[in-house]
């Protein structure tokens, strides 16, 4: 998907275009997350700026275990994968090498993180929100536990989608669950309201495949690029949320942006908690005073 204006430089290639980086199994419709901040004159003006968002590899629709058939025999694929990716699709459909700056929400931070360190000279900047440096702690056994009851599925092993895999999807995706809202918000909830949203995950989640959810999983469980950050050269902006209780900002988006150079800290309120981009609005004016310097395209 994309949208606004692309600008060309003396030599026909653009000049402008922002890459938007999805979250764990989203996909390209992910870029409609910024929509509220888009139009003439304001942070994402359409007229400024040229936006692109792909399906990231292992990701439904993209080159994935789901859609390939290959099942549980697809390649394992890390977050450096999901970045090279990405890179050459930009270069073979857009004829693009450069970019202005990328923004990752969750593991679209990962990516983008991965891209500045990797390719240093790729981006101007990054917008990284409600994300990390590494998977570790609770996170990581998060990841773990998620594993375990794909895997406890003796039926995992064939290759197929049968009755008993379906329910260890909704189970395996119910673990997430607790890691969306804030603590806040989910205590502020009715039990019985509480029941409810509780099964409706449940019951939403059997749509995701689940070999696309086991390698997605397992791709993220290894991410670190502790000690990579001193690479980043690219100008960022770290997005965090207090009540994230998948990324506090003390134990992630603090000490991340000590180790990024050239970065930015915003550190915001919301009891969406990990879901807080879909108040975007909220740090309209904080974008728009960080993308001034990229303005001159």
């Amino acid at each position: 998907m994309t949208f606004g204006t692309p600008i060309y430089d003396e030599d026909g290639i653009i000049k402008n275009a922002i890459i938007y980086c999805h979250g764990s199994l989203g996909n390209y419709s992910s870029l409609k997350k910024i929509a509220p901040l888009v139009g003439r004159g304001d942070v994402f003006d359409e007229n400024k700026y040229f936006f692109i968002c792909l399906s990231a590899l292992g990701s439904p629709g993209s080159c994935s275990p789901s859609t390939t058939d290959l099942k549980n025999k697809f390649p394992k694929y890390s977050i450096k994968d999901v970045v090279n990716f990405q890179k050459k699709f930009l270069a073979e459909k857009f004829n693009i090498e450069h970019v202005l700056g990328m923004i990752g929400i969750s593991m679209g931070g990962f990516v983008c993180l991965t891209s500045a360190i990797e390719y240093p000279d790729f981006a101007d900047f990054i917008i990284c929100g409600v994300s990390s440096y590494k998977v570790a702690g609770h996170d990581f056994i998060l990841s773990k536990f998620v594993n375990e009851i794909i895997e406890s599925d003796p039926d995992y092993n064939k290759g197929e989608i049968t009755y008993s895999l379906l329910r260890t999807l909704r189970l395996a995706s119910l673990a997430e669950f607790n890691f969306g809202l804030s603590k806040e918000a989910l205590r502020d909830m009715p039990n019985t309201e509480l029941s409810a949203e509780f099964e409706n995950f449940g019951n939403e989640s059997i749509e995701t495949d689940i070999f696309d959810l086991k390698y997605c999983n397992e791709s993220c469980m290894h991410f670190d690029v502790e000690d990579e950050l001193d690479k980043i050269t690219s100008k960022a902006l770290i997005v965090a949320c207090n009540q994230d209780p998948h990324f506090p900002p003390n134990l992630d988006a603090i000490p991340m942006s000590k180790m990024i150079k050239n970065s930015q800290l915003l550190v915001i309120d919301s009891n969406l908690g990990h879901l807080c981009f879909n108040e975007i609005e909220k740090i309209s004016n904080e974008l728009k005073e960080f993308l001034e310097d990229f303005n001159d395209c």
